[in-house]
């Protein structure tokens, strides 16, 4: 009994399987744009706050001196 329940997990394991291995990178290009839209967006809010904190820190910078 036990052999036969481990035949139909490798059954319906395998399919699954094989389907994963050639949908992952079917995935990974799908949701490739949407990498680059992130690390583009996260520069723009970088920049922004590079730019709105660059007072402070050069006001802080004439303190030390």
């Amino acid at each position: 009994m036990l052999f036969i329940l481990w035949l139909i997990l490798a059954l319906i394991s395998l399919p699954i399987a094989l389907l994963a291995l050639v949908l992952y990178p079917l995935v990974w290009l799908l949701l490739l744009p949407f990498r680059l839209l992130g690390i583009a967006v996260d520069s723009v809010f970088q920049t922004i706050h590079a730019v709105l904190t660059l007072p402070a820190r050069l006001l802080r910078l004439g303190q030390d001196g």
